[in-house]
């Protein structure tokens, strides 16, 4: 596997394509004809190093080897349509979006390809116009639904060109469970970020109160998760706290980025989703409810 296709430059897909590229892979970026000016008007900058990346549109594209997608939820739509000229039967999509959806919705618009399942937990990328600065890259979890043994040989190509450009990653046994384990990493801490628009240090000390807002708000996704035949437990939230030590203190989550931006938030996909899984299970969400009208009236005004 020699050839990355990335749509999403944002923090996220800079700072993983600043590595490929470092790396010699073959990276081009898919925009839209605006979007492609602006990032050719301006370099994207990563860690203080200016990158010109190859940006296409319509006229220049050629078949996809691997795809990444990075982009926002409300980015996604955008995002196929993007990739429609591009996908074949030899194209592999990795998505990179929060949520719990977005595989299933890329499968059912290109049944040709092959849609792994992925999550990137740990990085702490920060984007302003376009500088993007980290200091951790974390790691990306990725593979088919259930990995019980050897890796297929397509998820075996796309491990071995992350190694290539020292992206930390892993194929877990049960990918189905990690989609659920970072969905209970967003909707506690992306989502009480972006209410109290705080850094990551709020949520680092044991004493603080924003940490026992974000477990309660991880406690209501453990319960909905365990009544949906998915098995989180406390040594979840253990796992997910150990990730957090290591994040910048005075890095933002994304969520945290766009209501400092006055940019729509992905609430939808957190809370809302929530609300609407608590009503199809029976089980209560009320500190996501809760989460759910603060951020929407924050959004309102």
């Amino acid at each position: 596997m020699q050839q990355v296709t990335l749509v999403g430059l944002g923090a996220i897909g800079a700072a993983y394509a600043s590595r490929l590229v470092d790396a010699g892979v073959d990276l081009r970026v898919l925009a839209d004809a605006d979007r492609a000016a602006r990032y050719r008007l301006l370099p994207t900058v990563v860690n203080g190093r200016s990158y010109d990346f190859d940006v296409e549109v319509a006229p220049q594209l050629r078949p996809a080897e691997l795809v990444i997608v990075a982009v926002k939820h409300s980015g996604l739509a955008a995002a196929i349509e993007l990739l429609r000229p591009v996908v074949t039967a030899d194209t592999v999509i990795v998505s990179l979006l929060n949520g719990i959806g977005s595989e299933a919705e890329l499968a059912r618009e290109f049944p040709q390809a092959t849609v792994l399942l992925a999550v990137s937990v740990g990085i702490d990328a920060v984007r302003d116009d376009r500088e993007v600065h980290f200091t951790s890259l974390g790691r990306i979890l990725f593979g088919e639904a259930v990995n019980p043994g050897p890796a297929s040989d397509k998820v075996e190509a796309v491990g071995e060109l992350l190694g290539r450009a020292g992206i930390e990653h892993c194929v877990p046994a049960h990918m189905v469970r990690e989609l659920w384990w970072k969905f209970l990493i967003n909707v506690g801490v992306n989502q009480v970020s972006a209410v109290l628009r705080a850094p990551y240090r709020v949520f680092q000390a044991s004493d603080q109160p924003a940490r026992e807002v974000m477990l309660a708000a991880q406690r209501e996704v453990i319960a909905v998760a365990n009544a949906k035949g998915v098995g989180l437990t406390e040594t979840d939230l253990d796992a997910w706290q150990s990730v957090l030590a290591k994040l910048g203190p005075d890095n933002y989550t994304s969520m945290a980025q766009d209501a400092l931006a006055g940019r729509p938030t992905e609430v939808d996909i957190f809370a809302g989703t929530m609300i609407e899984l608590g009503r199809e299970t029976g089980v209560p969400v009320p500190v996501n409810t809760t989460l759910y009208g603060l951020l929407k009236a924050a959004e309102s005004r």
